[in-house]
């Protein structure tokens, strides 16, 4: 079964605009895509992280934090919770 010109043209055309849509949205707004993090964001996810590594190490390793965690040891060891 053969299809008439005005199919192929009609399926052609269908086609192309779709090809188009895809490559307008694969490249985005900006004509490309972004694929990533820059140095710049790389720099100042790690100091982020550092800092609230620092933070946290700083919380745990407090009179309070050891107080709390040493009262609750002694709690589950007595069995008294």
């Amino acid at each position: 079964m053969s299809t008439s010109p005005g199919t192929r043209a009609r399926q052609s055309s269908a086609h192309t605009v779709l090809r188009r849509a895809l490559i307008a949205w694969w490249r985005g707004p900006r004509g490309w895509r972004d694929r990533g993090m820059s140095t710049a964001e790389y720099a100042v996810g790690t100091l982020a992280a550092v800092a609230f590594a620092g933070l946290l190490y700083a919380a745990v390793t407090s009179s309070a934090a050891r107080t709390a965690v040493d009262s609750l040891v002694q709690r589950a060891l007595s069995g008294s919770f």
